[in-house]
């Protein structure tokens, strides 16, 4: 005759309290109505959220922009549909960027704005297209192929 041996579990209370201690910060304090779009560059993905009425303010991840892309050239990047619309002093942007690596995410970043604005207002196509930030950068990585030791690169040609 075989006995099972109990065991304990822990309470469900335990793991309650664990959640009620950790309160969970808002990533942004933008509320209100929003423009959502999709960016994407590479492996780069960016979800969008234009909120009108704001302060300016442009928030990647929980953090701010200049903290996320401490490069100058990528803050300026992200900056140019927003500059070219009239509403970078006026507006907040909340983004989720997954994927890739920082100039992907600014590029997914810049074209999710972009199509945002779009969305608010068709008008603005006829400024932000000659800029180029309507286009979907088609370039990805390109595959490795067996036998070689990148997509492209093969092993050294030994005579012998």
């Amino acid at each position: 005759m075989t006995t099972k041996k109990e065991t304990t579990k822990k309470p469900a209370a335990k793991k309650a309290k664990a959640a009620e201690e950790k309160p969970k910060k808002a990533v942004h304090e933008a509320t209100g109505e929003y423009h959502y779009a999709l960016g994407r560059r590479k492996s780069g993905t960016a979800q969008v959220r234009v909120y009108l009425k704001g302060s300016g303010k442009i928030v990647v991840n929980g953090k701010p922009m200049t903290e996320y892309f401490p490069v100058e050239d990528l803050q300026d990047a992200i900056l140019v549909p927003m500059k070219a619309a009239g509403i970078s002093e006026t507006a907040d942007v909340v983004v989720q960027a997954k994927g890739g690596g920082i100039r992907g995410q600014a590029d997914a970043v810049k074209l999710g704005i972009a199509r945002a604005l779009l969305v608010h207002n068709p008008d603005l196509r006829a400024t932000l297209k000659p800029l180029g930030v309507l286009t979907r950068d088609p370039r990805e990585k390109e595959r490795k192929k067996y036998g070689f030791k990148k997509a492209r690169k093969s092993p050294q040609w030994a005579k012998r």
